[in-house]
């Protein structure tokens, strides 16, 4: 299991509010004891705010996704679905033109119905899913350094914990990631809402 603080540390020294923990997979080459050690894991975190269950968005579901998901639900384990690699439905062979892009955004939206309907119809035991499903890419890139979905999945981290974002200057950061000529530096400052 690796651990992410984030926010840095407060003027005590101690983690920041916010810690983003990555598990090992439960899918191809896992292990049987991993899964049983991430369950008695995430059973055990009264502070647990909610897990995200990452699932292929080309392929939907697999026979362990539902398994986990279902473990969730019997533990009473808040959880959000995230498709991930959905660069591989908008942009299968690497450069398109804006119709095909447009075409190949309603089959991921379709893709991401089903999905959501295969989950709707699962036996519940425990709570469903929370939230919308989050579809993101973490290799294909919007221009200008914005990763697909990335932010959206930002945004269901924070609020999921109950942290907003402020910022000095709004227009310190531009959407190259770069700095508008003689902002303040933007500093990201997580507060409780």
């Amino acid at each position: 299991m690796n651990f992410f603080a984030v926010g840095g540390e407060d003027e005590q020294g101690n983690p920041g509010r916010l810690t983003v923990l990555d598990m090992p997979g439960y899918g191809h080459k896992s292990r049987t004891e991993w899964g049983q050690e991430i369950m008695k894991y995430l059973t055990g975190r009264r502070q647990l705010s909610r897990t995200f269950v990452l699932v292929d968005s080309l392929h939907g579901p697999k026979q362990s996704d539902v398994a986990l998901i279902q473990a969730l639900q019997e533990s009473a384990i808040s959880h959000q679905v995230v498709l991930s690699k959905v660069d591989r439905i908008l942009f299968p062979k690497g450069r398109v033109t804006k119709e095909i892009l447009e075409s190949n955004a309603n089959v991921l939206q379709i893709q991401a119905e089903n999905i959501k309907a295969r989950l709707d119809t699962m036996e519940a035991v425990g709570p469903k899913a929370l939230g919308e499903i989050v579809a993101c890419s973490a290799i294909s890139s919007l221009g200008r350094g914005r990763l697909l979905g990335i932010n959206n999945l930002r945004w269901a981290v924070l609020k999921a914990t109950g942290l907003t974002i402020t910022r000095r200057d709004p227009m310190a950061l531009d959407m190259d990631n770069g700095k508008r000529e003689g902002a303040e530096p933007a500093t990201l400052r997580y507060t409780a809402s």
